[in-house]
């Protein structure tokens, strides 16, 4: 027993830093929650969501809290990666950038377009045409691990790269149309904070509790704008330093300080909190209505054709190149599993369907059905194109450590 317990402590740390295991924690979570969301405990799962959580100025619900402040710790996460990429990373030159960022922008048109085409003769349900756009990073790079060495280190930097900007796009989607009655005073706040913190940044301040101090009263300025509180998490992002007087890197620590809390902590709760569909009623017949197939049929088919396209176009326009040791077929197989949308695409259905405290019943009603359609339509899309992706990949990428050489696509 003693050697047993041994083992599993050594190996313990080893499987918390593999990428497959945030990953396949998110999925238990996304289970546990489906499981609480139609079982006996469906009505004590209802009322832990709805609990409260007094902030000054504004009262949220536990959900809310977790959406709103919690999501914002991830969104400064996030900002980070994307910061540290752009500055020193893979996306810090045009010819590194060309690719994944017009791969990303065709990753979001292209399920855009086929959620509004099959939405299009229902306004409401219209307003979530932006749930299928995002990639979820942790999911992606997640199952990309599973198949190991196998995988040429181009491919990683390419879906990696794709999924920041991917991020990016959904922080610019979220700021432009799922902001809910603008208070310009309050906003004005949020900025002239930022303001501060970027002048504190340019004369040297490296001290991280004060940016993180000031982030949360950005936060708080944000949450009373009507501008989604977790943009603060990126704008606080954009102003720590990168790296001290000595050259030490200060945010690169902040990142790994906070990625486990973000990875076992605030994503799991998250999925926790957002993935209990309900498929009472209408059963899962609800998967056939227009908005769960909308956002399913747009993360499948048109994150494959969205990114595959857009990549094979920038390559054959001559504006970027495959990435060194990547087959298109291999790069056609990643297509698929961007379209793994779970976390970001649940927050961003998450806005498009909230109502507001005054709302009459019946768009309550109506939201709230809505909300649970694109939720088993975003679980549905997410699990195919993580199955169809990874057995792509099994199948036509090379064994062993030798890597298939690039394939023109005439």
């Amino acid at each position: 027993m003693r050697l047993a317990n041994g083992y599993v402590i050594r190996l313990l740390p080893r499987l918390l830093r593999h990428d497959a295991t945030k990953g396949l924690l998110l999925v238990a979570c996304a289970a546990a929650a489906l499981l609480m969301a139609n079982g006996s405990w469906a009505e004590t799962y209802q009322r832990v969501l709805a609990l409260p959580v007094p902030v000054p100025g504004k009262e949220l619900t536990l959900v809310l809290f977790v959406n709103d402040f919690l999501m914002a710790i991830f969104f400064l996460l996030v900002g980070m990666e994307l910061k540290r990429e752009l500055t020193a990373g893979q996306l810090n030159s045009r010819a590194r950038m060309m690719l994944p960022t017009l791969a990303a922008l065709g990753g979001m048109a292209g399920p855009a377009v086929i959620h509004a085409a099959l939405n299009r003769a229902d306004p409401v349900a219209l307003q979530g045409w932006a749930i299928p756009c995002a990639t979820d990073i942790a999911f992606a790079l997640g199952m990309l691990a599973l198949l190991g060495n196998r995988v040429p280190t181009g491919l990683k930097v390419f879906l990696t790269a794709l999924a920041v900007l991917d991020d990016l796009g959904a922080i610019v989607i979220i700021a432009l149309f799922y902001g809910s009655g603008l208070h310009p005073w309050f906003l004005l706040g949020a900025l002239v904070v930022f303001g501060f913190m970027g002048i504190l940044n340019k004369r040297g301040v490296v001290r991280i509790p004060v940016f993180l101090a000031l982030g949360l009263v950005m936060w708080w300025f944000m949450l009373k704008s009507g501008v989604h509180a977790t943009i603060a998490g990126v704008a606080t992002a954009l102003t720590i330093p990168s790296n001290d007087s000595n050259g030490r890197p200060v945010m690169e620590r902040l990142e790994h300080q906070l990625a486990p809390l973000v990875n076992f902590v605030i994503l799991p709760i998250f999925a926790v909190m957002n993935a209990g569909v309900s498929f009472g009623g209408g059963g899962l017949a609800t998967l056939a209505h227009a908005p769960a197939l909308g956002v399913a049929i747009g993360l499948v088919a048109g994150k494959t054709l969205g990114v595959f396209g857009a990549s094979w176009l920038t390559v054959k326009l001559r504006l970027g190149a495959l990435p060194e040791g990547v087959a298109w077929r291999s790069l056609l197989a990643t297509s698929v599993l961007c379209g793994i949308g779970f976390t970001m695409s649940i927050f961003i259905a998450e806005l498009a369907f909230k109502t507001a405290p005054n709302a009459a019943p019946e768009a309550a009603v109506m939201a709230a059905e809505l909300l649970n359609e694109s939720k088993g339509g975003i679980l549905l899309g997410s699990l195919v194109s993580a199955v169809v992706g990874v057995a792509a990949l099994w199948f036509v990428l090379p064994r062993g450590d030798q890597h298939t050489a690039d394939v023109p696509l005439d």
